[in-house]
């Protein structure tokens, strides 16, 4: 083998892996474009974003809480389960 065949086959090597680098990059981007898309029909209300799967399902827009609003008291250290737990030692 000449020095010219060996250089000939590496590039051939390097072409192949560049080109089939380049076609699943195209692929990837182009799958995830397409999915982006379907992620922007409207479902319900104003918004063009799908906020939640219950919005879809329902088709109607999710109601949120507004910040003032009173949320009532949830202490996570005095669980039901804790404080039974804490009662029997």
């Amino acid at each position: 083998m000449s020095p010219g065949d060996i250089q000939q086959i590496a590039i051939g090597a390097l072409q192949g892996v560049g080109l089939s680098t380049v076609f699943v990059l195209a692929l990837f981007i182009g799958f995830c474009v397409i999915v982006g898309f379907t992620k922007l029909k409207q479902t319900a209300g104003d918004s063009a974003v799908v906020k939640s799967l219950d919005e879809t399902v329902s088709h109607r827009p999710m109601v949120y809480l507004l910040p003032t609003a009173p949320h009532g008291p949830a202490d996570q250290l005095r669980a039901p389960e804790l404080v039974e737990a804490a009662a029997r030692k």
